[in-house]
């Protein structure tokens, strides 16, 4: 059973059993001051953008959750991020963002790749799950894909050697190797988890994916209570599609977590179920956990059919993140229910509610 869907079962079988013995999970002794509202900054995006968001703001006001948010119109076609929105941020610490569009050619820099290497974002994570009630082609699926964020294919070291000659430069590094496996060593080890896999191109790029494998090897050796286990690339994306359950944690270099996290989500229920958030040393961003189809298309938004279920499940981790598990607690309980009923669903898990539906269907199942 996902280890997620605990809370929810929590939840069925306190309305489906006699009570006899009042449960209750053990208390959170807060510090004083910790129920302060915290300022979070929010860029709805582009496109689904901000339909999703603004279906967390009314959650959020459902809840009363301790947040309020500073609002900022940011686009993808934007050459830098805006110095307000970066100070915001800093300020703030954290950040709930919609979907930006990465214009292809041009020049033009992806403002994702930007705001991950300013404020060294250097953690990405994807939680790829089964939700209860959702039918998928694999069952038990539970991965965690933890991404190097900063360097690698996205390092953005390109130039045109002689016309039509262009080199593109892969920058590994021993320092974010190390701290990229440390991250992922210490999630499984604070999320009691049993197993990290590395994923890697060892075999072909020998130096670049030898040194991360390397970093991996020298970090697992301070978790002996963790099984540490190496694979291929390629045959990695082999065994998700065909035995997705044998993968826990899976720590990876920049690009082959961004095609792993996309293909795992897919496998466990689609990218608009699946949360996800990129972490620094002192800043975090949330937003949905695979970027495939996170601006949706016209139609999408004609319509106002995006699945906000993504965001909602990211923003229950951004609620975690600042101390406020209880209403992380309510949030996720909420959403998983209305999936596991199947009343409300968006076409993309074979439904036709609308943004707006989902959205009133949690929050009448909020506790």
């Amino acid at each position: 059973m996902a280890r997620r869907s605990l809370p929810l079962l929590r939840h069925l079988l306190a309305r489906s059993t006699p009570r006899r013995i009042q449960t209750r999970s053990v208390t959170y002794m807060h510090r004083p001051g910790d129920g302060t509202p915290r300022a979070v900054t929010l860029i709805p995006g582009d496109g689904i953008g901000p339909l999703v968001t603004g279906a967390v703001e009314q959650v959020m006001a459902a809840m009363q959750a301790p947040v309020f948010f500073e609002k900022f119109e940011v686009h993808g076609n934007m050459k830098a991020m805006p110095q307000k929105v970066m100070d915001s941020i800093r300020r703030n610490k954290v950040c709930l963002k919609g979907g930006l569009v990465t214009p292809m050619g041009g020049g033009v820099s992806s403002l994702n790749v930007q705001l991950r290497k300013e404020l060294d974002l250097y953690a990405s994570l994807v939680n790829c799950i089964n939700l209860p009630g959702l039918r998928t082609r694999h069952d038990n699926v539970d991965i965690v894909v933890i991404r190097e964020n900063t360097e690698g294919e996205y390092s953005g070291l390109e130039h045109e050697v002689i016309p039509g000659v262009v080199e593109s430069l892969k920058v590994i590094t021993k320092f974010c190797s190390e701290r990229i496996a440390n991250y992922a060593f210490e999630y499984a080890y604070l999320n009691n988890r049993k197993k990290v896999t590395a994923v890697h191109k060892a075999n072909i790029m020998k130096l670049a994916d030898g040194l991360f494998l390397e970093s991996c090897r020298e970090v697992a050796k301070k978790y002996t209570g963790i099984k540490y286990n190496e694979i291929i690339v390629d045959n990695c994306c082999m065994q998700l599609v065909s035995k997705p359950e044998q993968f826990d944690v899976m720590v990876t270099p920049n690009l082959y977590g961004n095609l792993i996290a996309n293909t795992a989500a897919g496998i466990a229920g689609g990218t608009g179920v699946m949360p996800g958030g990129n972490v620094g040393a002192e800043h975090a961003v949330f937003e949905q956990g695979a970027s495939a189809g996170n601006v949706g298309n016209d139609k999408i938004l004609e319509q106002k059919t995006a699945n906000p279920v993504a965001l909602l499940m990211s923003s229950a981790m951004m609620l975690r993140h600042l101390q406020f598990p209880a209403f992380a607690d309510r949030l996720e309980t909420a959403v998983e229910q209305v999936i596991l009923e199947g009343k409300y669903r968006t076409k993309d898990l074979g439904g036709t509610s609308t943004t707006q539906e989902i959205v009133d269907a949690v929050i009448d199942a909020l506790d």
